[in-house]
């Protein structure tokens, strides 16, 4: 089954989002845990996530839940460092009322540190949320690099995984703006790109795919979303990408700059280029 899905907004609920997929025509979909530049979280609607359970237990999901992006687990700044423990500590345990949820976040800036700085830290951090009974899975975001990005290469990747004691609980999610920002080549040799996530990495543990074209040219370490087929991507290399036999069976989870009407023009668009 081909699962696409889209980024929808968390405000009115588990519920709202699952009925609101399906009126696009997806199967799954994205949120943000919290406003996407932090916050206070909505308080939990125990009914409403109950009856979501529910709904959503065949032929649906897995739901991506996304961190805000002002989290920064390898900080400089203590402050900055111990809001992103505090955010992603109360994330995780408010996703185990959704078993099999996944929570994706960007690793973080190192903001002069140093790389290997900035991967001890974000390794540190999971290391104190992480606990063994936990039914998430959390994706680290493969990054573009940009200024001190951690998470730019699967070397950087493979390095907190590494140094993450409770490592069965982590997962990669591939960003295609992203990794072709990042100097990834997606476009003339996806097979080659994965080749290598496989021996760095290991491709049992990529879990997920941001789906997005890009509004910048190749390995320029930006992170520019674009719409499918208007990008430097292009339509023939996301139409290889849903269907590669590595990738195909995988969640896609459309970031692109759009409202509802746009993704669910995208997303028919996508299930026409996709061969079943």
């Amino acid at each position: 089954m081909f699962k696409i899905g889209a980024h929808l907004s968390a405000s009115k609920g588990y519920t709202h989002m699952y009925e609101e997929a399906l009126s696009i025509g997806a199967n799954t979909f994205q949120f943000f845990t919290r406003n996407p530049r932090g916050g206070k979280a909505r308080d939990l609607d125990f009914n409403d996530i109950a009856l979501f359970n529910e709904k959503s237990k065949d032929n649906f999901g897995p739901i991506l839940a996304h961190a805000p992006y002002t989290l920064n687990a390898c900080a400089a700044d203590d402050r900055i460092r111990e809001f992103a423990y505090i955010t992603m500590e109360d994330d995780l345990k408010r996703l185990e009322h959704t078993p099999g949820a996944m929570y994706n976040f960007h690793p973080g800036s190192h903001v002069g540190q140093g790389v290997e700085v900035g991967i001890e830290k974000i390794s540190a951090l999971l290391n104190d949320i992480l606990f063994p009974d936990m039914k998430t899975t959390v994706l680290l975001e493969a990054m573009a690099g940009k200024g001190s990005e951690v998470g730019g290469r699967f070397e950087e990747l493979r390095a907190i995984i590494d140094r993450t004691n409770l490592s069965d609980k982590l997962g990669v999610c591939l960003d295609t703006c992203h990794i072709y920002d990042g100097g990834y080549d997606i476009v003339n040799n996806l097979d080659g790109v994965l080749e290598e996530f496989d021996r760095v990495i290991g491709i049992d543990r990529l879990k997920a795919i941001h789906l997005n074209d890009s509004k910048n040219p190749f390995s320029s370490h930006k992170d520019r979303h674009e719409k499918i087929g208007e990008g430097s991507l292009g339509i023939d290399a996301i139409e290889r990408i849903i269907n590669h036999p590595t990738l195909r069976s995988l969640p896609f989870y459309l970031e692109t700059p759009n409202e509802i009407d746009g993704y669910a023009k995208e997303i028919e668009l996508l299930k026409n280029l996709r061969k079943d």
